[in-house]
């Protein structure tokens, strides 16, 4: 999860992080699982308990904001945080910045 407090995940992402995690959940708890009589594999459903990846890399980038917030506004990356892109717009919907992305956080996680 190296720079994951820069991440922009879109629904797709979120998806294919969880997909991800599982898999390697099953390959390092489960793997390899075969039936004793046929020695054939079978497929493992009951998955090691882990915390939601998603709900742990939105709760650790409002921690990182809360952390920038509180190192001051001189700051390069505060500047970073707050500001607004400067220069021409392309067509179509506005990029999000990282603001919108730790405001979202704050709705979804509460």
């Amino acid at each position: 999860m190296y720079g994951y407090e820069a991440w922009l995940l879109t629904l797709r992402e979120e998806h294919r992080l969880r997909v991800f995690k599982n898999r390697v959940l099953r390959r390092i708890f489960f793997w390899p699982k075969r039936d004793k009589v046929t020695r054939e594999r079978r497929k493992v459903h009951n998955l090691y308990y882990s915390p939601n990846i998603v709900q742990v890399i939105k709760s650790r980038r409002m921690r990182w904001a809360g952390h920038v917030v509180d190192k001051g506004a001189r700051r390069g990356v505060y500047r970073v945080l707050v500001g607004k892109p400067e220069g021409k717009r392309p067509l179509g919907r506005p990029r999000y910045r990282c603001e919108d992305n730790i405001k979202m956080d704050l709705q979804e996680v509460g």
